[in-house]
C-alpha cells in the first residue's frame, strides 16, 4: 500500500509540473498571498473573484489554481494579523494576540518567520496524511451506496450548521436558508420548475458566482463601506527581521508539532472550520505552557501552534471534500461547488476516476507551499505597502471585477443583479450576526442530498428503514442524532448558567 500512495504520488508530481499547471499554481498563490494580505479581503472573495475564469479552464489547472488561493490566502493573513492587528480572515484572529505584541516590540518579522516555517511544517505533515489515507479512502469507496452518501452528507450539513460561530440555531436557519436555494430551478426528474417566481433565468438554478460573490463579496464590502482608514501603516519588516533566533526555534518547535497535530485531528472532521481549530490549539498551548502568563504579550508559541494548526487543517481539509463530498468550512463547499461546474462529482470514487486531478492537487500542495517561501522571502516589504491601500481605492476596483466577472460567465445582467441581491441579504444577515457561511453548504449539499435520498429511497421500494439497516449508513445517522443531542444539552446547560448568574 506505501509503494502504491509513493507510485501515485510520483504520478501526481508529474501532473502538477507540467508547465500549464505550474504556471495556475503560481497565479493561484500569488493572488491568493496578495488578497491575504488585505485587510477586509479573504480566500472567500478571492476565489468568488475569479471562479468565472475556471469556465473555459480544464478541471485540473482550474481546480489547482482554486487551491492554490486557498492556501496562499492563509499565509496572506496572517501578515496583516501580525503586523497591524489586523485579521483579513477569522482563524487569523489568533494570531492578533501574541503576534501584534511581537511587532510592538520589534520582533514582527521574528513572527512572520515562524508562521512561514510552521506553515510548510503543518502542510507536509497534511499533505502526508492525505497520500497515505487515500488508498483506505479508496477501499471504503465500494462499500458506500446511495443511502450512506446521503447520511454522510446530512451529517455534513449538521456539522456545518451548528458548528458555525454563534447560536447553533441561527447556523441552522442559515443551512435551510441555502436548502431553498439550492433547490431553486428545475427538477432533473420531473422537469418541473420549483421557486423561479416566473423567472426563466432561474430554471438553471441560482449561480453559484452569484450567491459566493454576492454574500461573501458585496456583503462585506456594504458592512465596511465606512471604513476609511486604519493605523499602523508605518510598519516595516526586512528580510534579515524575518530570522528567529535559536532560543524563539527552540521554544516553537513543540507548540508547532502540537497545533499540526490538532489542525490534522480537525481537518478530517467536517464542519470544524479553521477557527475553532485554532483557537483550540491556542488554548492547549496555553494550558500545557509553564508561564501561561507570557500569552498574550509576545508569546511566539501563541504564533506558533494556531498558525501550524491552520495550515494543517487547510491540507486536510482536502480529504472530506474530495472524497467524501463533504466540505469542511464555506471555502471548501465553495471549491466543491467548482468541481460540480467542471462536471466532477465528488466523492469515493474521483480517486479512481480522476486520478490526474486528485494526485495532481496533493503534490501541487508541495509545489505552492515551496513557491509561497520562494514569493514571500523576497516580497515581504511589497505585501507591507499593499496594507496601506486605502479603502476609497480597494472597493470600488473589487466591485467592478465582481459585476465584469459575473457578467461574463453568462453575458447575462439577471445575474448581476443577483449579485446585489444576495449582496443586500447578506450585509443584513452579517448586521443581525447570522452566519452566512451555512448559506453556501446547504445550497452546494442540498441537492446532492435530495439525489442521493430520492436515489436511496428508489432502490429500497420506498422502505425509509434502510437507512437505519445498513450498518455504515445507520453509524452516521446516530451520529447526527448524537450531534443534535449534544447541541441542545450545550444549550440547555449555558441558559441554566445564565440563569444562575442573574441576580434574584
Amino acid at each position: 500500500m506505501i509503494a502504491q500512495s509513493l507510485s501515485d504520488l510520483w504520478y501526481g508530481f508529474s501532473v502538477a509540473l507540467m508547465p500549464q499547471n505550474l504556471m495556475w499554481s503560481f497565479f493561484g498563490v500569488l493572488i491568493g498571498n496578495l488578497i491575504g494580505v488585505l485587510p477586509g479581503m479573504g480566500a472567500l472573495t478571492a476565489i468568488s473573484m475569479l471562479l468565472p475564469l475556471t469556465y473555459s479552464m480544464h478541471a485540473v489547472p482550474a481546480i489547482l489554481m482554486l487551491a492554490g488561493i486557498f492556501y496562499g490566502s492563509q499565509y496572506g493573513g496572517a501578515i496583516g494579523a501580525i503586523l497591524l492587528n489586523l485579521p483579513s480572515h477569522p482563524p487569523h484572529a489568533v494570531s492578533c494576540l501574541d503576534g501584534y505584541p511581537m511587532t510592538q516590540h520589534g520582533r514582527g518579522g521574528a513572527a512572520l518567520g515562524i508562521t512561514m516555517i510552521a506553515s510548510f511544517f503543518a502542510a507536509s505533515f497534511g499533505i502526508t496524511v492525505m497520500v497515505f489515507a487515500s488508498p483506505l479512502l479508496v477501499q471504503i469507496a465500494f462499500k458506500l451506496g446511495p443511502a450512506e452518501i446521503f447520511s454522510v452528507m446530512l451529517l455534513g450539513l449538521l456539522a456545518g450548521a451548528t458548528m458555525s460561530r454563534g447560536s447553533p440555531l441561527k447556523g441552522v436557519a442559515m443551512t435551510v436558508f441555502g436548502l431553498l436555494i439550492g433547490v431553486v430551478g428545475t427538477d432533473v426528474n420531473t422537469g418541473a420548475q420549483r421557486f423561479t417566481f416566473g423567472f426563466t433565468e432561474l430554471a438553471d438554478r441560482v449561480e453559484l458566482v452569484a450567491l459566493a460573490m454576492g454574500i461573501f463579496g458585496i456583503g462585506d464590502f456594504l458592512r465596511s463601506v465606512n471604513r476609511i482608514h486604519f493605523a499602523g501603516h508605518e510598519a516595516k519588516v526586512r528580510f534579515k527581521d524575518m530570522r528567529p533566533t535559536k532560543a524563539e526555534l527552540k521554544r516553537s518547535f513543540m507548540p508547532m508539532l502540537r497545533g499540526t497535530l490538532i489542525g490534522t485531528l480537525f481537518g478530517a472532521m467536517p464542519g470544524t472550520g479553521p477557527t475553532i481549530t485554532t483557537f483550540i490549539a491556542y488554548a492547549v498551548e496555553r494550558k500545557v505552557s509553564r508561564h501561561p502568563e507570557r500569552f498574550g504579550h509576545g508569546a511566539i508559541e501563541g504564533v506558533a501552534s494556531p498558525e501550524a494548526a491552520s495550515h494543517s487543517k487547510t491540507q486536510v481539509d482536502f480529504i472530506p471534500t474530495m472524497s467524501l463530498g463533504i466540505p469542511g468550512d464555506s471555502v471548501m463547499a465553495l471549491l466543491l461547488g467548482a468541481l460540480l461546474i467542471q462536471g466532477i462529482t465528488p466523492g469515493p470514487q474521483l480517486i479512481t476516476e480522476h486520478a490526474d486531478l486528485f494526485w495532481g492537487l496533493i503534490a501541487s500542495f508541495w509545489v505552492g507551499n515551496v513557491l509561497l517561501i520562494i514569493l514571500n522571502v523576497p516580497l515581504i516589504g511589497l505585501w507591507v505597502k499593499m496594507l496601506q491601500v486605502p479603502y476609497r481605492f480597494l472597493f470600488p476596483s473589487a466591485l467592478l471585477f465582481i459585476a465584469v466577472g459575473v457578467y461574463s460567465t453568462n453575458n447575462s445582467l439577471f445575474e448581476v443583479t443577483e449579485v446585489l441581491f444576495f449582496g443586500v441579504v447578506g450585509a443584513i444577515l452579517m448586521a443581525l450576526e447570522f452566519p452566512v457561511a451555512p448559506i453556501l453548504l446547504g445550497y452546494v449539499l442540498g441537492p446532492l442530498v435530495e439525489e442521493n435520498f430520492r436515489r436511496a429511497v428508489l432502490l429500497a421500494r420506498g422502505d425509509l428503514s434502510v437507512f437505519v439497516t445498513r450498518p455504515i449508513s445507520a453509524a452516521f445517522i446516530a451520529a447526527a442524532l448524537a450531534l443534535i443531542v449534544g447541541q441542545l444539552v450545550l444549550g440547555w446547560r449555558a441558559r441554566r448558567s445564565l440563569k444562575r448568574m442573574q441576580p434574584a
